[in-house]
């Protein structure tokens, strides 16, 4: 298999210049970049309680017989 040196397999790139403006252009159309969320207790006053789960019959019928144990 012979290559040939001139003939490039991928496009040729674009000038830096070009680039850059369609890096700001994405940058101006989809935000990546958002504050983070707060970590302090004080924004988050309220005590979120947990979900209740619930085990059915079948679940656990199906856990017993692989020898999971549900408590």
């Amino acid at each position: 298999m012979t290559t040939n040196a001139a003939r490039l397999v991928y496009d040729e790139l674009s000038s830096p210049l070009q680039m850059h403006d369609d890096c700001e252009a994405v940058a101006r159309s989809f935000p990546l970049i958002a504050a983070a969320p707060s970590l302090q207790y004080a924004d988050f006053p309220q005590d979120v309680a947990k979900p209740e789960i619930t085990i059915t019959d079948a679940a656990r019928r199906i856990a017993d017989a692989l020898q999971l144990h549900l408590d």
